[in-house]
């Protein structure tokens, strides 16, 4: 008789791997919490140098602190409401730098990231896990931050904060997620194209809208630098400007990007540019960037060369579309390059929604691109330029795969010999391997000989008794018959050939 025993197995001696789950969400939350603890803090470091090196501080240490709170709110893409105006009325602010929401939206995107990725002995998360903790830890410490800037000079809009704040916070972290995945792509082969096309374009729209901004700025230099000169005297306040101008050149860069798409941008409620002009009176601050802003009035060919910008987006998108419709048919390239047509659409969309907002109330209340014309306009111009193009850049690609000779025969194939009729010594005999015609010249290309030249001599089969063949064998073997003399045989005669 023997006792069976069940043994437990210890228990592991980390904590976390005891707490499984739950520790794992715990570590995610403390990492999103500390992703905005570190946003807030770098500002609030970058507001506090300012506040001391200036010559005229306005405030103690907690309004900078304020400041900072506020700015990081900004950053998220919360609108901001100016108490201290002139009037006294309310103002609001919802022009956000696009650069600064670099800061936050990386250290969400890196706290998600970071929690993907597993240690080892550590249960994983699921994305939407991983999402949801690091997110809630994240939207916490925002939360303080939110009742914190109330206090301060550009409280935020309550509204604002409860929609876009989380909006930002769970797409960074998915991302995040999205990158530890190793950013997998759909496996539809036609829908992971038309993405990248659509990626290319967006690059490319954005890239052109900097150049064009760069050439305007270089063209309006004495205007920039006077405007520069003119916001601050020392050298604390021009730092303080530059960098100001600095995270504020991507949404130059959008401005310019739907200046040539068509649509243009506001520079308040009366004005509007656009490649054809700009009618009315433009109620922007005097700033270094918006020095490159058209004058008014009508549009010289020197403005519609910015048509330029999506014109190329738009062949870039139907190339990267079209140099992998090789295997496609006509259809289906269409539908791709619509498919990058309406992302490249929603993607400016989105970006012209982040950098434009309202300065103020009245006039002041509009600027930037509406994101809706923007969007659209993308659309339209990938969609008429890319298209044609794709469908060009897959004719062009397929013309390698015509044959050379459409007419030519193939070149015929060497039989393997059939051995049912050989002897069995013959048959037992490997024969040569078939000879390769791949140029069809009607010679091998490898061996150099004969297919048959190594085939034993004994392998062809007897014919049967009686027939044609086994007569002509049988007269083959006999010697051939002796001519006559007529010298010797006398009897012999010559017949008549007449």
């Amino acid at each position: 008789m023997s006792q069976v025993t069940e043994h437990t197995p210890p228990l592991s001696p980390d904590p976390l791997v005891r707490g499984g789950r739950s520790a794992t969400l715990v570590d995610a939350c403390v990492r999103g919490g500390a992703a905005a603890g570190l946003g807030i803090g770098g500002l609030a470091v970058l507001v506090t140098a300012a506040w001391i090196t200036s010559p005229y501080p306005d405030g103690g240490p907690g309004g900078a602190l304020h400041l900072a709170a506020g700015l990081w709110l900004l950053a998220h893409g919360v609108d901001l409401v100016r108490t201290d105006t002139l009037s006294g009325v309310a103002a609001p602010l919802g022009v956000a730098p696009m650069l600064l929401m670099a800061l936050p939206g990386w250290l969400a995107h890196r706290a998600a990231r970071d929690t993907s990725d597993a240690e080892e002995g550590r249960p994983r998360l699921t994305a939407a896990g991983a999402v949801g903790a690091v997110s809630g830890g994240y939207l916490l410490v925002a939360v303080g931050v939110v009742a914190s800037a109330a206090n301060g000079p550009l409280p935020a809009d309550p509204l604002a904060a409860a929609l876009w704040l989380p909006v930002t916070v769970v797409a960074s972290a998915g991302l995040g997620v999205w990158t530890a995945a190793g950013r997998p792509l759909p496996r539809q082969e036609h829908a992971a194209v038309g993405l990248r096309a659509a990626v290319l374009a967006v690059v490319a729209l954005l890239a052109g809208g900097a150049l064009l901004v760069t050439v305007s700025l270089a063209w309006h230099a004495g205007a920039a630098h006077a405007s520069f000169d003119g916001l601050a005297d020392d050298w604390s306040g021009r730092v303080s400007v530059l960098l100001l101008a600095l995270t504020l050149v991507p949404n130059a860069a959008v401005w310019a990007a739907s200046y040539g798409l068509g649509p243009g941008f506001a520079l308040g409620s009366g004005a509007w540019a656009t490649p054809l002009g700009l009618p009315g009176a433009a109620a922007v601050p005097p700033f270094p960037l918006l020095a490159a802003l058209p004058a008014a009035g009508r549009g010289s060919w020197p403005h519609w060369t910015a048509a330029v910008v999506p014109a190329v987006a738009a062949l870039l998108l139907g190339w990267c579309a079209g140099r992998s419709a090789r295997r496609w048919t006509a259809k289906e390239t269409v539908l791709t390059a619509l498919v990058a047509s309406w992302a490249c659409g929603a993607a400016l969309a989105v970006l012209a929604a982040l950098a434009g907002g309202p300065l103020g109330s009245g006039r002041l209340s509009a600027f930037g691109p509406v994101w809706w014309q923007t969007g659209a306009a993308a659309v339209l111009w990938c969609a008429v330029v890319g298209v044609p193009t794709a469908l060009g850049v897959r004719a062009w690609a397929r013309r390698d795969r015509t044959p050379a000779a459409a007419g030519a025969p193939e070149p015929a194939a060497v039989a393997a010999p059939d051995r049912a009729g050989m002897p069995e010594e013959a048959a037992r005999t490997p024969g040569p391997e078939p000879v390769r015609d791949e140029d069809g010249d009607g010679e091998g290309d490898e061996l150099g000989f004969e297919a048959y030249g190594l085939l034993p001599a004994a392998w062809e089969p007897a014919p049967p008794a009686g027939s044609l063949g086994s007569a002509r064998s049988a007269t083959s073997a006999q010697p051939p018959a002796p001519k006559p003399d007529p010298d010797r045989d006398p009897a012999w005669k010559e017949p008549d050939r007449t």
